[in-house]
This record gives C-alpha cells, sequence and structure tokens, in this order.
C-alpha cells in the first residue's frame, strides 16, 4: 500500500470504523482514540499490507484496540448467565431506533460485535469470524442467539408501532 492508497483508504472507511467502534463504547472520545490508535497501527504496517485487504485488517485492528481498551477499563461484565426475561419489557413505544439501540446495549460484548459487523457493516460470516479470531460456525451462533434475544427484547412490532 503505498501513501495515495492510504490516504483513501482513511478518508473511505475512517466513518464506518468510527460508528462500529461508537456503537460498542458509547463514548465519542474514546471511540476517537481508538479510532486514531488503528489507523496509526495501519501506518506502522503500511508497506505490509495490500490495498484489497485494508478494509479488512482496520475493522480488525479496531476490534483489537476496542477489546484492548475495555479491558483497560474493567468495563467487562460476565455474560455467560443472561436472564432473558429480566431484560425484557413489554411497553408500548415508537421510537424503534431507541429500542433497538438499547437492546443491543444489554447483549453480551461478543454478540453486540458479531451482529454490527453483520447487520450495519455487511460483512459476511467469514470475515466477521477473521475479524474476530473466531470460526464462521461460532459466528453464526452468536448471530442466531444475539437475534434471537434482540426479538424477545423488542417483541412484536406491533406494540412498538
Amino acid at each position: 500500500m503505498n501513501l495515495q492508497e492510504y490516504n483513501k483508504c482513511v478518508d473511505t472507511y475512517a466513518d464506518g470504523v468510527y460508528r462500529f467502534i461508537l456503537k460498542q463504547i458509547e463514548d465519542k472520545d474514546a471511540a476517537k482514540d481508538i479510532v486514531q490508535d488503528t489507523f496509526e497501527k495501519m501506518w506502522r504496517k503500511v508497506a505490509t499490507i495490500e490495498n484489497e485487504k485494508a478494509k479488512s485488517y482496520l475493522f480488525t485492528a479496531a476490534y483489537h484496540t476496542m477489546i484492548d481498551y475495555t479491558r483497560k477499563q474493567k468495563k467487562q461484565t460476565d455474560f455467560s448467565e443472561v436472564n432473558f426475561n429480566q431484560h425484557s419489557h413489554n411497553k408500548q413505544y415508537s421510537d424503534l431506533k431507541e429500542v433497538l439501540n438499547q437492546a443491543l446495549d444489554q447483549l453480551p460484548e461478543i454478540q453486540k460485535s458479531v451482529i454490527l459487523l453483520r447487520d450495519y457493516e455487511g460483512y459476511d460470516y467469514a470475515e466477521i469470524g477473521k475479524i474476530t479470531d473466531l470460526s464462521e460456525s461460532q459466528v453464526k451462533v452468536y448471530i442466531f442467539r444475539a437475534r434471537t434475544f434482540l426479538k424477545n427484547y423488542i417483541g412484536k412490532m406491533e406494540a412498538l408501532v
């Protein structure tokens, strides 16, 4: 990758990486720092990265940088036993985006990551597996579990509208 390709990569993917990280940690300043660190890591390895794989490298590096950040902030919680009934609601509400964001916040970190990569960023299962260091079948399982949780959390569409 040369300088022009790197600059084009920054212009093209910076907003997408920022949105992905911001959805995960919900701290604008930290998200900006993580994105900046990600591009710095990319710059250090610019000679070894192929231009065609730049997007995948960016999201992978951003994901791992975000994981490091959350570990440093000690914000990780044990989600091995989530009581779905405790986190669901049955109120009528019309702001679907807000309800969806609240539901996403209830997901375990890995499920939230894979669902955002799949449904918000449009990655396929194999690419998500590479980014998150999971097998393709693990990615499918996490996405299935996340969608099931979201479905149960949000409830029927008629209740929201």
